[in-house]
């Protein structure tokens, strides 16, 4: 089953193209025009071992928010024509990871449903050139397209760059294991209503 998907997503605001293979090696290439909002997408491609394309041209003489916003709803499209029907996949999926003293755990449901219940207080209001009230902004915008239940959670962290870190991290562990074809289950909807 080739899980592939491209999309693009042009505003008045916004230029956008998502290409996502989610059986990839961890390859990304990315010009959001926010350098750590490359890093961070970077760790989904890597730790989710997912190649991710990701080309932007946002409207950034005005601030951050409508690029990083319209890339979490380009990508979510992506993932949810991407993953398909979601036969045999194991639907859901969590991590727990660390980064020196920060912790963040990340849960995700491929429930069909969009939902975003997030708890994270950064300690800094911005990470190199993002706006970390923007994290949000990114989350539910691929909650709402990818149709996903998402909770995320930083449990301790004082450098915002590693509470950030630790959460994409997660994110990225816990999609690679919602993905997952579980043999077990091959050609079978996760889901006792027979759809998603």
């Amino acid at each position: 089953m080739n899980r592939t998907a491209e999309v693009t997503r042009k505003t008045a605001e916004t230029n956008i193209r998502v290409a996502v293979n989610l059986d990839g090696t961890g390859q990304a290439k990315l010009a959001t025009g926010i350098g750590f909002l490359d890093h961070m997408i970077d760790q989904i491609a890597r730790h989710g071992l997912m190649d991710l394309d990701i080309q932007c041209e946002g409207d950034l003489h005005i601030d951050g928010h409508h690029t990083v916003e319209d890339i979490g709803i380009t990508l979510g499209q992506a993932f949810a024509k991407a993953v398909g029907d979601k036969k045999g996949i194991r639907r859901y999926g969590h991590a727990y990871v660390p980064l020196d003293e920060a912790l963040s755990r990340v849960v995700v449901d491929f429930s069909g449903r969009p939902g975003l219940h997030m708890d994270v207080t950064f300690t800094a209001g911005m990470i190199g050139e993002l706006d970390t009230q923007l994290v949000y902004e990114f989350f539910q915008g691929f909650v709402n397209h990818a149709g996903v239940t998402l909770h995320i959670d930083n449990l301790k962290g004082f450098n915002a760059h590693h509470q950030c870190e630790t959460i994409f991290k997660a994110f990225a562990r816990a999609l690679r294991a919602a993905l997952e074809n579980d043999p077990r289950a091959a050609g079978v909807i996760p889901s006792t209503k027979g759809s998603l």
